[in-house]
């Protein structure tokens, strides 16, 4: 955090938490955090110049640290030799183009304007590793969402139906990984893939007769047991397969009835354009973002993030392996597994999406439709699933896209015809603008988060000083100067330090980790850890007192509490 003041004067700020939509105004920088008025002579003075201003962006939904992001490095050579170079102040920093090395990753992010990043897959065993990635993530703040959905306590205690239980189990689970909220890939489908099995949304799971549905519901209810700033975080069952958005549509129906501890959605779902297919196989594959987005848009208990599809290479890699064995299967390519003791497993393969290629033109057009078909910004967020739809990088021409319907239509000309007769963009209309950029990449995710409470995604008083100014003005509509404009800030400031400056990184400071430390009921806790205990006794390789992180793991920590609600 930079000491002293800092004023921004003559930019035009878009600060959706505020309701500030494209207005002339200053924002004034004390230690770190914007404040209503600066005292000092000798104040620092940014000139921004009518151009663009939004605070800091906040990504919900991205793989950028732990051991599978790791292995997709090493998996991975080709992908270093042909990587970005990234210019700073110091040195030029050559790295991988979809799996950056942890350097890379938070200069791109900054270069972007992003100063917050979750990261949205940590197995709880491999915590101390993803931390150690997340320390070594320059500018960045950060958090990470620990998977909770195979790990047999949690079906253990789904079976038997004991919420509170399991609530206790959650409180401890984050507090040992020091994780920032519950995270649910493919429920039941990862535990089955240890048989050679996955499994639909009402399927039991081998051995544990549960189903998914049930493990999906009793989280929503276990996590509602505290305040906590996020709701469930879910990748919904048959991710990748025709027919896919009923399953979606019907995990959104499990927790309709869940009450809310804190006023927010009851359940986020992750890169939704991956579950919005129709069709029987892959022959009739047709977009179905109308019957997602519609159901969005009828129902205020769930957000979603988009996952849009970047054209090119890229790395696979997610805890839904039956997934990545499908991929592997579909293109022969080299593919990697790995299962993490009764928790949670990955696999990993490379992938190229094709815009001569029907099947991904199709996923190419359903992630923008999402976004331009929910009409409330509000419910939906800006992700490529970073890397499985593709890079983030790819994040500013994804915003060219939305503000612009000349060239969605140009790049539609380009690719398979598929994209006339099986989706629907071509027929949208609709063109984002920049308020409405600044919702999906600021707003909508740090509220859906539960950051805005702490300061991040907007620019009103106490908010930390995080802010991106683009060098565009508001009224720019060049697709191509906006794709430019958002790919390198003017400037970036994190914490009140200027640390991208003309698109050159100039200061690296460290990131803090944001972590939730649920308070749960003593006596729940105690009767939880008795059958913890022996599942360490009799089937983890690691002994009860060396699994959790310690505090020396993450030297830069912001703790929430969330309180018991019952």
């Amino acid at each position: 955090m930079a000491e002293g003041e800092l004023l921004i004067k003559n930019g035009v700020v878009f600060d959706p938490i505020n309701g500030v939509k494209g207005e002339k105004k200053e924002i004034c920088i004390r230690d770190g955090k914007v404040v209503a008025e600066l005292k000092s002579p000798n104040v620092k003075v940014i000139d921004a110049e009518g151009r663009v201003v939004m605070p800091g962006g906040v990504d919900i939904h991205s793989h950028i640290a732990g051991g599978k992001v790791n292995s997709g490095r090493l998996f991975r050579p080709e992908d270093g030799r042909k990587g970005v170079a990234v210019r700073t102040k110091v040195c030029r920093v050559q790295s991988g183009y979809s799996v950056p090395n942890t350097f890379a990753t938070g200069y791109r992010y900054a270069k972007m304007g992003y100063t917050f990043v979750m990261e949205a897959a940590m197995p709880p065993l491999a915590a101390r590793h993803t931390h150690e990635e997340l320390v070594d993530i320059p500018i960045l703040d950060n958090a990470a969402l620990p998977l909770i959905d195979n790990n047999w306590m949690t079906m253990d205690y789904v079976k038997t139906g004991d919420t509170d239980l399991l609530a206790a189990y959650v409180a401890w689970i984050m507090k040992a990984t020091k994780g920032f909220g519950v995270k649910i890939v493919n429920p039941g489908g990862t535990e089955a893939w240890g048989w050679g099995k996955n499994c639909g949304l009402t399927d039991a799971v081998p051995t544990f007769d549960v189903t998914p549905a049930e493990i999906i519901k009793g989280l929503a209810e276990a996590n509602e047991r505290f305040e906590m700033p996020h709701s469930i975080h879910v990748h919904t069952n048959m991710l990748g397969h025709p027919g896919n958005f009923e399953v979606t549509k019907a995990t959104y129906d499990l927790v309709k009835g869940v009450k809310t501890a804190k006023d927010r959605q009851v359940i986020h779902t992750t890169h939704t354009q991956f579950h919005s297919y129709g069709g029987t196989n892959w022959g009739d594959f047709v977009s179905k973002a109308d019957a997602i987005s519609d159901y969005i848009n009828q129902n205020e208990h769930a957000t979603i993030d988009i996952g849009s599809v970047i054209l090119g290479d890229t790395t696979t890699m997610t805890a839904d392996g039956p997934m990545e064995y499908s991929l592997h299967q579909l293109t022969g390519r080299k593919w990697t597994n790995h299962d993490v003791e009764l928790e949670t497993g990955s696999g990993i393969t490379p992938f190229l999406y094709s815009g001569k290629v029907s099947v991904h033109t199709i996923q190419w057009a359903i992630g923008q439709e999402l976004a331009l078909l929910v009409k409330d910004p509000w419910k939906v967020a800006l992700t490529t699933d970073h890397p499985n739809a593709g890079p983030f990088i790819g994040y500013p021409i994804l915003i060219s896209m939305l503000m612009s319907k000349k060239r969605r239509d140009e790049a539609a000309e380009e690719m398979h015809s598929a994209i006339f007769k099986r989706a629907a963009l071509p027929s949208i209309d609709r063109e984002y603008d920049l308020n409405e950029i600044a919702i999906i990449t600021r707003g909508m995710t740090a509220k859906a988060l539960g950051l805005h409470e702490h300061g991040k995604g907007h620019l009103g008083v106490g908010a930390d000083a995080d802010v991106a100014i683009y060098d565009i003005s508001p009224e720019e509509r060049d697709a191509g100067k906006i794709q430019k404009a958002f790919l390198n800030t003017k400037y970036t400031i994190k914490g009140g330090e200027v640390v991208v400056k003309d698109g050159e990184v100039v200061a690296t400071p460290a990131g803090k980790t944001y972590f939730v430390t649920p308070e749960c009921d003593e006596g729940l806790t105690e009767e939880m850890l008795v059958k913890l205990k022996d599942k360490f006794e009799h089937y983890y390789s690691v002994n009860f007192n060396n699994y959790p992180v310690q505090d020396a793991y993450v030297p830069n920590p912001y703790e929430i509490k969330a309180s018991w609600s019952g």
